[in-house]
């Protein structure tokens, strides 16, 4: 019997590609076409992450000789994501095995241009052009691949989400601001910062909830410089329970990124009914439509931030209004019965059934 296996990383690290997996695992997408998902990535050190990518090599090499695999389905994203995953579709194409590469994360368009040189820029087109479909989340993403690669088998096909249940607004903590991402510059969390510290004299309950890791250390320093560190909380990285205890809390979910795909913490963070402040990168105007579900500003542009921070935390009324209007929005576009039948009509297309 052939089977789809999937590539990704490990189901219990950090990232939006494991958030996505386990979406389509919760919602039964991995049983029902009887996926065997090999993980090549985890977290820890290089020695570790090493031997996760050698295990998933020999497995997936093993599956292989046997005739075992009828179609692959790649997570990946940019610069050692690409590269250690363009190995396995190297074998699948020597098996003539066709695959789906799903392409994550917001930075991949600037690892082509600006770090791949003409030949690492032609072997990327090469194993774009060589996959059966090229999976992208949003449309502005399928424009720049068809234009990088022209393949003609590129689909649009948003982050799935779990619908929570509704929270009532009054249990939230007003001024508590939740952010969930690698803390660091890409992430607009210095910009956050500073953005919070204008704000703070007008809403002294103002209250910094960041979860994730990544420069906790001078995050921690700058709100300090700022005159903020009472109003810093750092979570750490919040996941399962802990995660929907902390978006049930939340009066606002800010992200001040510089590049992304589509974040699967706005698309939670709509989910559960917060207004989302983030910014006009990736494919966030496709989930958050600027004065709707939220406010969309310009990486980088600390003044605006600040000003919509102030607005959202003051006016508790609209940040309801908006909170309330991204559920819908999730519900209709993101939600996992809206999702994942594009998947499954993807995998009728390759010859696959759900077993």
């Amino acid at each position: 019997m052939k089977h789809i296996v999937m590539l990704g990383t490990g189901l219990d690290t950090m990232g939006g590609i494991a958030a996505v997996v386990r979406v389509y695992q919760q919602a039964g997408l991995l049983q029902r076409y009887g996926v065997i998902y090999l993980a090549t990535h985890c977290d820890g050190s290089a020695l570790r992450k090493l031997r996760a990518m050698l295990a998933a090599l020999a497995a997936f090499a093993g599956l292989l000789l046997r005739g075992r695999v009828g179609l692959v389905h790649v997570h990946m994203a940019s610069r050692a994501s690409f590269w250690r995953k363009s190995g396995f579709l190297l074998l699948a194409f020597a098996a003539r095995v066709p695959a789906i590469l799903h392409l994550h994360g917001g930075g991949f368009a600037q690892f082509y241009g600006a770090e791949c040189g003409p030949v690492r820029q032609r072997f990327v087109r090469y194993v774009f052009r060589r996959c059966a479909r090229v999976v992208v989340l949003s449309e502005g993403w399928k424009q720049w691949v068809q234009s990088m690669c022209g393949h003609p088998h590129v689909v649009c096909v948003h982050n799935p989400v779990l619908l929570p249940p509704a929270s009532a607004w009054e249990a939230r903590a007003r001024g508590a601001v939740l952010s969930l991402a690698r803390l660091g510059p890409q992430k607009g969390s210095f910009d956050l910062l500073q953005a919070a510290a204008q704000v703070a004299p007008q809403v002294p309950a103002i209250e910094l909830r960041l979860g994730g890791d990544g420069e906790l250390a001078a995050v921690r320093a700058r709100a300090g410089q700022l005159g903020i560190a009472a109003q810093l909380n750092l979570l750490g990285w919040v996941a399962g329970e802990g995660k929907q205890r902390e978006l049930a809390l939340a009066s606002l979910f800010a992200l001040p990124s510089y590049h992304e795909g589509m974040p699967m913490s706005v698309l939670e963070a709509m989910a559960a009914g917060v207004p989302v402040l983030a910014t006009t990168v990736g494919g966030i105007p496709e989930a958050v439509a600027d004065g709707v579900e939220g406010f969309l500003v310009a990486p980088g542009d600390v003044a605006a931030l600040a000003a919509r921070l102030r607005q959202l935390l003051q006016d508790e009324a609209l940040a309801r209004r908006m909170g309330a209007a991204g559920r819908r929005k999730v519900e209709a576009m993101f939600s996992t019965q809206a999702v994942l039948p594009r998947v499954e009509q993807m995998y009728r297309e390759l010859g696959f059934v759900p077993i």
